[in-house]
This record gives structure tokens, C-alpha cells and sequence, in this order.
């Protein structure tokens, strides 16, 4: 099932409707015209390789890691990822259809493209969007929504039809299927030592379930993606807003254990955590209203606020890391909140320190720090992330989430300024 035969037409005016606008600053186009390179250059490299841009390789050393960590990294080393061989160090790392990051690159090509109208994008956008199909039909893991959320429902959103509408519907009940009532939550691991592990990152795959009840008119969708939100909120998040990563329940919903897998210790503050549930949350409230989940995102992101020290608002990968001049930052997590706030700061009457909090953001990344130069990078758009420090894996490296993000944010950004000319009485294209 493919849909390159819808293009043509539907997408084609998507695009125009929204690169109409002239008030580009112009330190965005410059970022745009940047990342369009990268992206076309990534898409033709592995156009015929069945495989997705995911990160750089890289390796660990363990003086590095028990400097971040502390000294119990010695203790399990066993547990570190595999280095990698000599020859991979430094070279673009992919991933299959069936790894969680691969929906990010189609979804990648989706957003330029809206950004710029450039018809090379849309073609490439529609073919790895095509190669993302194997993923629709799997019910292994939780991460569907950043999987088919990403390139699907993107490409649904800007070219709508009901092959399409098919693809999101199916992919949703699959993930849906990971649900237990009795727990009142979505299982996100299927491997590991927890009874039933549930993952922050989880409050991302909700959007899918949102959009397949608004496709179907079935109300079993929301309900679940509103039970799984309420549980995550009322054990997931500690006093101070922060959030473990991985909680774990026992058969009646009673927890079995809290952990931060990928963070410093399993009572810091993971930094793409923290991200994950402002997004989440943020998103909750778009799709059902209820102002619990819009004060409960505003508390997220007044924590991040408080909690992020850097001068130029990127975090380190945990924000109880080492304030050291290795500590490596996560431009992912910076990207997700970044995101987050733009949508966020719409839903509030004071919702300006938002927008400067996140565009603030938005420019670090956009400078020669983080944006990488043409040609450079892997192909990557973004520069400075980390994937998993606590177990020596993707270290201070492009990651292909980071740019996802980086491009949405971008794009809210600029929704964000039509809207606010527009109260200010200036004629403005959509």
C-alpha cells in the first residue's frame, strides 16, 4: 500500500499555503536551507539500503563515564553497550523499520518540506514514508507513535486519504493492544527485569491513540491514552516535578519499582525526560480539554525553567550530571522542549515567558554551536546530543529525534508569529 498517486495534487497546496509567508527571520531560512541539504543528501545516500539515518557511531571510555556517573560504573561494565569496531567510530549509524527511532527521518522530510515547499522533499518524504509500512502491523513495543506518528500521520495530516487514515488506525489498535486495564497503563518494555515497565517517553505514543479516536469516532482510543496519562501522573513524577524514567507495576497496579535507566541515578532528573512529560502533557490538554493536564504541564515547564543552569538553555544530559566542561548537553531534549513550550504558551494568558523560554532554545540550536555546517555531520541537521550516557551509548552525537524535533519547533515557532501579527492587525498569508 503506497500513496504517491495522492501527491500530486493535496500536497503540493499544503506546502504552497504555508511557504506563502515572507516574514521568515532570517536566521530560519538559513536553517531551513541548511537542513534541506541535509536531509536530501541523507535520503539519497540511503535511498536503496532498506535502512534510516538514526546517529553517529560512537564508543565510551569508563574514566569518562564513572567521572559522570560515579565510580559504581565499574561495577557494570558488563552492561555498557558494546564498542563498536574501529572502522564504525565516527560513521552514520542506521537503524531497521522495526527500531524505535526509524519514523523520525520520513517525518524529518514531512516537516521540511511543509517549511519550504521544496517538491524534492515531498518525494522523498512519500518514499520512506512507503518504507515505514512493516512497522504498521508490529505490536512489539510502544514506540508506534513515534514510529507511525511520525512519518504516517504526518503525511496524513498534509495529504489526507483514507489509505492513510487505514494505516493510523491499525497502527493505533496494535498499540493499544499493550494496554492493561487493570494496571491502567500502556506496557512499554518487553524485555528487562521489570513485572510491567512503563517509560516517561511513553506520553509521546498517546498523540497516535488521540488521533485514531478522532479518525474512528471510538471513544476506547482517548480512554486509554487518558488512563495511561492520569496513572503516569500520579506515580511517575516526584514532588519536585522531575520524573523517574522507567516505573515498574505489579499485577493490581501497585508499583514495583522506580528507576532513571538512562539518567545519572535513579533519583535524578534525566534531561529528555523532563522534555518527554512537558510534551506529553502539553498534549493531553490539546486533545481533551481537562486543565489538569495544562497545569500539570506548566508545572513541568517551570521546573525545567528553574532546573536548566546553561547559558544557552541546551541541558545537560541529566540535570544532576557533573557541571563540568565534558559534561556533554542533549540538544534532543532541548528540541522536545522547545516544541513543547511553543504549543504550550498558546493555551496560556501568560504564556509569553514560554515563548522566549523556547525561543530562546530555538536559536542556541540554530547557531554554528549546534546546526551543522552543509555536508557535515553524517547528514545531520543537529549537532550535541546524547542518547543513553549511563550505558555508553550514542555520546555527544547527531541523533535523527533531535532533528525531528528541531524542525517542529521551528515550525510552531513560525505558527506562533503568524498568529501574533495577525492580532496586531498585520495581513498575513496561512
Amino acid at each position: 500500500m503506497t500513496f504517491r498517486h495522492f501527491t500530486s495534487i493535496a500536497c503540493a497546496v499544503a506546502a504552497l499555503v504555508i511557504s506563502c509567508n515572507n516574514k521568515t527571520p532570517e536566521w530560519v531560512g538559513a536553517a531551513l536551507e541548511s537542513s534541506t541539504g541535509q536531509l536530501l543528501s541523507t535520503a539519497d545516500t540511503l535511498r536503496d539500503s532498506g535502512r534510516f539515518p538514526r546517529s553517529i557511531w560512537s564508543g565510551w571510555d569508563i574514566e569518562f563515564l564513572a567521572e559522570q556517573i560515579g565510580p559504581s560504573v565499574y561495577a557494570k561494565v558488563d552492561s555498557l553497550r558494546p564498542q563498536p569496531s574501529a572502522d564504525k567510530l565516527g560513521k552514520l549509524r542506521t537503524c531497521d523499520v522495526y527500531d524505535w527511532t526509524s519514523g523520525f527521518f520520513p517525518g524529518s522530510l514531512w516537516l521540511a518540506y511543509e517549511l519550504t515547499g521544496d517538491e524534492r522533499l515531498l518525494l522523498d518524504a512519500v518514499d520512506y514514508t512507503n518504507k515505514m509500512l512493516p512497522a504498521t502491523f508490529y505490536t512489539g513495543t510502544h514506540d508506534l507513535g513515534f514510529m507511525v506518528g511520525c512519518s504516517y500521520g504526518n503525511a496524513l495530516r498534509l495529504c489526507p486519504n483514507d489509505s492513510l487514515k487505514t494505516v493510523i488506525i491499525r497502527t493505533a489498535d496494535n498499540l493499544a493492544s499493550r494496554f492493561n486495564p487493570e494496571i491502567g497503563a500502556i506496557r512499554s518494555w518487553d524485555f528487562g527485569p521489570w513485572n510491567f515497565p512503563v517509560i516517561i517517553d511513553n506520553m509521546m505514543n498517546l498523540e497516535l491513540l488521540f488521533q485514531a479516536g478522532k479518525l474512528t469516532g471510538d471513544n476506547k482510543y482517548k480512554d486509554i491514552a487518558i488512563r495511561h496519562a492520569d496513572k503516569t501522573m500520579s506515580c511517575h513524577f516526584r514532588p519536585d516535578m522531575t520524573s523517574y524514567h522507567v516505573v515498574s507495576y505489579n499485577p493490581d497496579g501497585s508499583i514495583e519499582t522506580r528507576q532513571t535507566f538512562q539518567g545519572r541515578s535513579d533519583e535524578s532528573a534525566w534531561a529528555r525526560g523532563q522534555a518527554w512529560g512537558v510534551y506529553g502533557y502539553t498534549v493531553c490538554y490539546r486533545e481533551t480539554g481537562d486543565k489538569k493536564y495544562l497545569e500539570f504541564a506548566q508545572k513541568i515547564a517551570d521546573m525545567i525553567i528553574s532546573r536548566v543552569k546553561t547559558e544557552d538553555h541546551i541541558p545537560l544530559w541529566d540535570y544532576d550530571a557533573p557541571n563540568l566542561p565534558t559534561t556533554p548537553r542533549d540538544a534532543s531534549a532541548a528540541a522536545v522542549t522547545s516544541s513543547a513550550l511553543f504549543e504550550l504558551c498558546g493555551y496560556l494568558p501568560d504564556g509569553r515567558k514560554y515563548f522566549d523560554y523556547a525561543e530562546s532554545i530555538l536559536r542556541s540550536l540554530s547557531s554554528p554551536e549546534y546546526l551543522a555546517e552543509p555536508g557535515t555531520n553524517c547528514g545531520f541537521i543537529l549537532k550535541h546530543s546524547t542518547g543513553s550516557l549511563a550505558h555508553g551509548s550514542e555520546i555527544d552525537v547527531p541523533l535523527n529525534y533531535a532533528d525531528y524535533y528541531y524542525l517542529e519547533s521551528i515550525k510552531r515557532y513560525m505558527a506562533n508569529k503568524r498568529r501574533s501579527a495577525a492580532l496586531d492587525g498585520l495581513i498575513v498569508l496561512y
